[in-house]
């Protein structure tokens, strides 16, 4: 697959549905479109025809505000319907602003409070570990939600118990909320917390698909951590480091704008 024209098929569907449902987290769902569509068009073992079957790789969204971009991935790979996309944050839809399992085939976990992702996919790996199984588990998470604690402890037990099937992909786009992560509570340095608490890190640029690639397909015997340095609202430059995207969606001019700028890039 080619993730390059998934990566801008997410991004288009994204902000069409943001704007179809007015909901917000715009600039954090763009941020990590190209994680996504390395994620679901290289890496993730997975089956639409049988989205539960036992030994498919499991991917958690723990920063679950950015729900738009699991779903526009899923409904592309034919998990469900394009069509349902448009009723994203609207009711009666299954497809809630913060990602939900509930009625919505390939999702494994709802998430919207931060920082229980990590917890989950730790534990699930640890099953997987103990009954010698074959998937992997993947969590995606954001660098402001490394101001959590409920992530450092999930980082001590998996490092403890040398979860080698455990990928952490870190979203650093160094904002959050209302200013930056540095201001908000300093994480640095942030590659010597993860290898002090026992896993293997590798730092990359977040929207270069062939470091994602080769980074994700790397085999360790420890937990690995992929920080991934990535640009809030990328790929839409009126919307790049733009704290006021988290929280806007984008009117039908903007979104005109938005797409016309993918489609030239």
């Amino acid at each position: 697959m080619n993730t390059v024209n998934l990566a801008k098929n997410l991004r288009k569907l994204s902000i069409q549905m943001t704007n179809m449902g007015k909901s917000s987290h715009i600039g954090s769902i763009l941020s990590i479109c190209d994680i996504l569509s390395v994620l679901y068009g290289k890496i993730l073992r997975i089956n639409k025809n049988n989205p539960l079957y036992h030994n498919r790789d499991r991917f958690i969204l723990s920063k679950g505000h950015a729900g738009a971009g699991v779903y526009a991935a899923l409904a592309v790979l034919g998990f469900f319907s394009k069509k349902k996309l448009f009723t994203h944050c609207q009711n009666n839809s299954s497809l809630s602003g913060h990602v939900s399992h509930i009625g919505n085939p390939g999702v494994e976990f709802s998430t919207g409070s931060l920082g229980h992702g990590l917890s989950v996919g730790a534990g699930i790996a640890y099953f997987s570990k103990i009954r010698k199984k074959k998937y992997n588990t993947y969590v995606l998470i954001s660098d402001g939600e490394c101001n959590e604690g409920a992530i450092w402890e999930a980082a001590m037990f998996a490092g403890h118990h040398k979860l080698y099937n455990l990928t952490v992909i870190i979203d650093k786009n160094n904002l959050q909320s209302i200013k930056s992560t540095t201001e908000t509570l300093n994480l640095e340095p942030l590659i010597l917390k993860w290898k002090a608490f026992g896993w293997k890190v590798i730092n990359i640029d977040g929207h270069n698909h062939r470091q994602l690639e080769i980074s994700l397909k790397i085999k360790s015997k420890l937990p690995k951590c992929i920080i991934a340095n990535t640009i809030k609202g990328k790929g839409v430059s009126f919307m790049e480091n733009s704290v006021l995207w988290h929280y806007k969606s984008p009117d039908p001019n903007e979104v005109k704008k938005a797409i016309l700028e993918i489609d030239n890039s």
